[in-house]
């Protein structure tokens, strides 16, 4: 024959240290993902649930959709928030984000709705819903007035 037999070696004996060097790398993942992602999650849910708890009347918060309010009444898994004056909404605990500094509500000075002191003294309100407005009547009057105008110059023509 030309091919010869082929013997089965026996098998090297399995060394322990290698196996634990192979699940070194595993354990060093997931020692990293304890400290950089699971510990500061875990400890922000925390802190939230505290001040959460910790919520009262006359508090200043900010909900999850960005909507700044004043907390008027606490109850077990609800909270009621005045958002304007005359205007309350109900919401979650858990959709509060954060907590306002006393005072911040009155600190915010909605856009557009700051005052100059002119020249004469009298103030100006820098709104720009108002210059919007001004201007699509002046627009609105414009083309009533083409309008009109088109009207009667065809009623002329067909008198004569």
């Amino acid at each position: 024959m030309l091919i010869s037999d082929a013997f089965a070696q026996t098998a090297a004996p399995a060394q322990a240290d290698a196996s634990l060097m192979s699940l070194l790398p595993l354990v060093a993942i997931f020692v990293l993902f304890y400290f950089l992602l699971i510990r500061p999650q875990s400890k922000r849910a925390k802190e939230h649930k505290q001040m959460v708890d910790a919520l009262q009347r006359g508090d200043e918060i900010i909900t999850n959709g960005g909507i700044l309010g004043l907390v008027m009444n606490v109850s077990e898994s609800y909270v009621i928030v005045e958002v304007a004056p005359a205007v309350e909404v109900t919401i979650l605990k858990s959709s509060i984000q954060t907590l306002l500094p006393k005072g911040s509500l009155k600190s915010i000075d909605p856009k557009g709705k700051s005052t100059t002191k002119s020249k004469g003294g009298k103030s100006i309100s820098a709104d720009s819903n108002s210059t919007v407005s001004q201007s699509s009547e002046t627009a609105e009057t414009t083309s009533t007035n083409t309008t009109e105008d088109t009207n009667q110059s065809n009623t002329q023509q067909s008198n004569k």
